[in-house]
């Protein structure tokens, strides 16, 4: 591949406004094309993007194209910073009436070095807000796509659309589907702008030639005109990749444009560390439909701040994963402390799950146009969600959706870019793909969307987009739900057994079952609206029952019977809010429960505890 740096442009506005500037401050730089201008600790603009391509493995060649008027600056420029010379391309022109136009300076470096291969063409004098970003990962998605790539980023609140060229992007296929040159307000809700920083493959280059055989005026030999006439008339594949970050200096900019970003990257540098990102996630309970959301059924669950996972990042000049001192254990008090740990709680800690969120990360956003910054960062987790009690939604899922969100904010990840659906299948892709980790997606979508969430995974939906209808209820004026859980779950048993299996072969009574689980969801859901708790704590008892009926006590395992006989008898309605070893339950006079829990016979006390429903709207 072929870089190509436009630095040709005449007459600019800043060029003017310094000439003019009463102050004195600025007139040293008389004359002195924009990116060569000096910025942060004498390091001009020019000089970011020559470090940024001056990469052999990237690129074959780097041409510069100028006009006669700068030439000498930038020949000047070239020998003190190891550019080859004899690659700046002089477009011969002079002032601004006779300059040749973006489109034409192109072409000419292209017919006058006969250029046979792939282009990256970019504005050389303007700049990258963030100029830290990975312009491998630019190349790598431009070479998976038969098309031409344009970079565009989201304006910001004060940037107006008539300013810049607009995209507007299908977000399947990442193809732009129309280009807009500077549109009035309302023409497009598009906020998406495209800048001089293209790939074009060496088939297309012909069409340089044959746009500009059709614009008589050099005000239209610009790159957003050829990208109109390119896209919307000749209807070539054009695909767009995101910089999270914005550009600055685009164009026709003034003197407080100028100071203003020299002032802004001043602060920058002088700036202590970045803050960390600190993000939770909590766990989940199941109220009602488990265990239909595995089978095209419909659930309701509710996340609580009891128990949660928290995941820290912090800028880091590496890339490092940091295990944690009780989950990630790899010295022992003797062979004995090994097997109790190892019995209790498993082979596996946390830095795995953070590991297989970051690989999946990058992977995601490179698939999705997304083009990351080249930050590095130091990633660490807590977590108090009993790792053995599967019901609570384990700290598996609760660190990977809490890694998910630091690594959104660190990298500037928005909701339109990775949408609280697609999350949700994300975070149980890294189970399933990477760590081959079997689960649902209830989980992933409750713990996405947060607080009380309804979810409906109707065949016809997952198959249609890929997910399915995740609706979030009031949460005003619940009742008190409490938790009870094993302290050793060893005999929780093992609920999922062969129901899939049966469900799948069309076994009469598991099939109906199903259906029930969903119709008892939707009751529920009714219940919630109208604040019905005798009719909620009734199909909670209901829900537990059918569950029963498909499954073997063998299969619910005696401790998990044993909580929910007991909880009954304190007149409490019950059930399972996951996979076992825990029991959620809703009682209508919760000072009896408590009371009568007090003297249970030690050998029957479970951990029991008031859930803290964790709501969004009240963080």
């Amino acid at each position: 591949m072929i870089c190509v740096l436009l630095v040709a442009g005449h007459g600019t506005v800043l060029e003017t406004q310094i000439k003019n500037d009463v102050t004195g401050l600025y007139g040293h730089l008389a004359g002195v094309p924009k990116a060569l201008l000096p910025g942060v600790g004498g390091k001009k603009i020019l000089d970011f993007w020559w470090e940024t391509v001056n990469t052999r493995q990237l690129f074959s060649e780097v041409y510069l194209v100028t006009n006669a008027d700068k030439y000498k600056h930038y020949e000047r420029w070239a020998t003190a910073n190891d550019f080859p010379v004899e690659n700046v391309v002089n477009d011969g022109s002079t002032t601004l009436d006779d300059r040749l136009g973006a489109v034409a300076d192109l072409e000419l470096a292209i017919r006058s070095r006969q250029l046979q291969d792939d282009i990256m063409v970019i504005a050389g004098d303007m700049l990258c807000a963030d100029q830290n970003f990975d312009i491998a990962q630019v190349i790598r998605f431009f070479k998976s796509k038969s098309g031409e790539l344009a970079i565009y980023y989201e304006l910001e609140e004060g940037e107006k659309c008539c300013s810049r060229g607009i995209v507007e992007v299908c977000p399947e296929s990442h193809r732009i589907t129309r280009f807009l040159e500077k549109p009035q307000e309302g023409v497009t809700a598009s906020r998406l702008a495209s800048v001089v920083f293209y790939c074009l493959r060496k088939e297309t280059l012909s069409y340089l030639s044959d746009f500009l055989l059709q614009q008589p005026n050099v005000e239209d030999k610009t790159f957003g005109r050829f990208w109109e006439w390119l896209i919307n008339e000749e209807k070539l594949p054009v695909y767009g990749m995101k910089l999270p970050t914005g550009f600055q200096l685009i164009g026709q900019v003034g003197l407080s444009d100028y100071t203003k970003w020299l002032a802004h990257y001043s602060a920058k540098q002088q700036e202590s560390p970045a803050k960390p990102v600190t993000c939770r996630s909590y766990a989940r309970v199941g109220l009602m439909g488990n265990p239909s959301d595995g089978f095209n059924g419909k659930t309701i669950a509710l996340t609580i701040s009891n128990f949660w996972a928290e995941v820290t990042l912090v800028e880091s000049q590496t890339l490092v994963l940091l295990p944690h001192p009780l989950n990630d254990p790899t010295e022992f008090g003797s062979l004995q402390d090994l097997f109790r740990i190892s019995r209790k709680e498993g082979y596996l800690g946390g830095l795995r799950l953070l590991q297989a969120t970051c690989k999946k990360f990058y992977q995601f956003c490179s698939k999705q146009g997304i083009a990351l910054t080249k930050q590095n960062f130091t990633l660490k987790y807590d977590t108090n969600i009993p790792r053995q009690v599967v019901s609570l939604i384990g700290p598996v899922c609760a660190i990977v959706s809490a890694t998910l969100k630091c690594l959104m904010k660190f990298y500037n990840i928005t909701e339109d870019d990775l949408p609280k659906p697609i999350r949700a299948n994300f975070i149980l892709n890294v189970e399933t793909d990477e760590l081959f980790i079997t689960a649902g997606l209830q989980d992933r979508v409750v713990q996405v969307y947060e607080g009380l969430v309804y979810m409906d995974f109707s065949k016809q939906l997952m198959e249609e987009r890929g997910y399915g209808e995740y609706i979030p209820l009031d949460m005003s004026s619940l009742p008190t739900f409490w938790l009870g859980y094993l302290g050793d779950p060893s005999d929780s048993g093992r609920i999922h057994s062969n129901v899939r299996q049966r469900w799948l072969n069309g076994e009469t009574d598991v099939v109906e079952a199903m259906k029930r689980f969903a119709e008892l969801t939707d009751e529920a859901r009714a219940a919630f609206h109208t604040k019905d708790w005798p009719k909620l704590a009734q199909l909670m008892d209901e829900n537990f029952e059918l569950r029963r009926s498909i499954y073997t006590d063998d299969c619910l395992g005696p401790g998990n019977l044993k909580m929910v006989q007991l909880a009954r008898q304190f007149g409490s309605a019950v059930k399972l809010p996951g996979s076992g070893g825990a029991v959620v339950g809703l009682c209508m006079d919760p000072d009896r429960l408590v009371k009568q829990t007090l003297l249970l016979p030690q050998r029957h006390i479970f951990v029991t505890c008031s859930t803290h429903l964790f709501d969004p709207d009240c963080q």
